[in-house]
C-alpha cells in the first residue's frame, strides 16, 4: 500500500496527520516472497519467515492475520494489546508446526514494527516499538537515523561480548542466525520501547533484506534528500530499488511511518 497524501489520525485530545508508505519486493534471487507487512494506523510492522524454514510465508501472514483481528483500526491501542497480539501471533505461528517438527522444519518469523499506542498522563499518545529477531526499526528525527530496536542474532551477542565490531558483523559467516523468532517457543520474549512523540517525527520498519544490502549511511542518505525537500512520497520506492540495485539477495519489505500535527 501507499498513500500520498496524510490522512488524519484522531484520538482524546489530539490528533495527528499521518503519512504512511509501505513496499514489499521478492527480491532479484528468492523465488517466494516470505515477508509480509501490515500499515495500518495504529500498527506498522513487518514480519520476515524465517529463510530455510517450513511455511516461512504462511508464518509471516499469520502474523499480520493476528494483529489486524486484535488491534482496532484507526483508533490508539495500548501497550497490553499490543503484547497480547505479539502472544497471539507466537500462538498462530507454532500451530503451523506440527508434532515432530523439529530445527529447520519449524515455522518461525521476526516480528518489529511500530504502534501507536495511549501515553497514560505523561502524554496523548506514545509511539511502542516492539521487537523479536533481526527485522528493524529505525526512528528519523530529521536529521540523523537512529536505529531503534536491537537485533536477536549471534552476531549481535558477539558484538555485545566485544568479539567483534558492528563492522564485522555485517560480513560475519553467522549474520543469518537469529536467536529469537516467533514460533521456536511455546513464549516469546519480546523487547519493547516507548518512545515520546518528541523522539522522532519518522520511523522506518523493514526486513534484514533491506539492512544487509544499503548502511545506515546509504539509508539516511535518502531520508535526508526527502527531508530536504519536504516530500516523503516514493521514499519505499527509492528505498527498495537500492537494495534491489546493491544485490537484491532477499526478500525486502519497508514501511515508513511520518507523523505530523495538524
Amino acid at each position: 500500500m501507499a498513500t500520498d497524501q496524510p490522512s488524519t489520525f484522531a484520538f482524546p485530545g489530539g490528533s495527528l496527520e499521518l503519512f504512511i508508505e509501505a513496499r514489499g519486493d521478492v527480491g532479484a534471487v528468492r523465488k517466494v516472497n516470505e515477508d509480509s507487512l501490515l500499515a495500518a494506523p495504529p500498527v506498522f510492522l513487518v514480519a520476515d519467515g524465517m529463510g530455510g524454514h517450513a511455511k516461512g510465508d504462511a508464518a509471516s501472514q499469520a502474523v499480520t492475520q493476528v494483529f489486524a483481528e486484535h488491534i482496532a483500526p484507526g483508533v490508539l491501542s495500548t501497550p497490553e494489546q499490543v503484547l497480547d497480539a505479539i502472544h497471539s501471533a507466537n500462538d498462530a505461528v507454532r500451530d503451523l508446526s506440527t508434532v515432530g517438527d523439529s530445527g529447520t522444519a519449524v515455522a518461525g518469523t521476526t516480528l518489529t514494527g511500530v504502534a501507536l499506542v495511549d501515553g497514560g498522563e505523561e502524554s496523548p499518545y506514545s509511539w511502542m516499538v516492539f521487537n523479536v529477531g533481526d527485522s528493524r526499526v529505525y526512528g528519523w528525527d530529521g536529521r540523523v537515523l537512529r536505529q531503534q530496536s536491537v537485533d536477536h542474532s549471534a552476531v549481535q551477542e558477539m558484538v555485545d561480548a566485544g568479539l567483534i565490531s558492528a563492522e564485522d558483523a555485517e560480513q560475519h559467516p553467522e549474520r543469518n542466525v537469529i536467536t529469537r523468532a516467533l514460533g521456536a517457543e511455546d513464549s516469546v520474549d519480546v523487547d519493547v520501547w516507548l518512545n515520546q512523540p518528541t523522539d522522532y517525527s519518522t520511523y522506518l520498519v523493514c526486513s534484514d533484506g533491506l539492512t544487509k544490502e544499503l548502511e545506515r549511511s546509504e539509508i539516511s542518505a535518502i531520508f535526508a534528500r526527502h527531508e530536504a525537500s519536504g516530500d516523503f512520497t516514493g521514499i519505499t520506492d527509492e528505498l527498495v530499488q537500492a537494495a534491489l540495485e546493491a544485490g537484491g539477495r532477499d526478500n525486502v519489505s519497508v514501511v515508513v511511518v511520518r507523523a505530523t500535527t495538524p
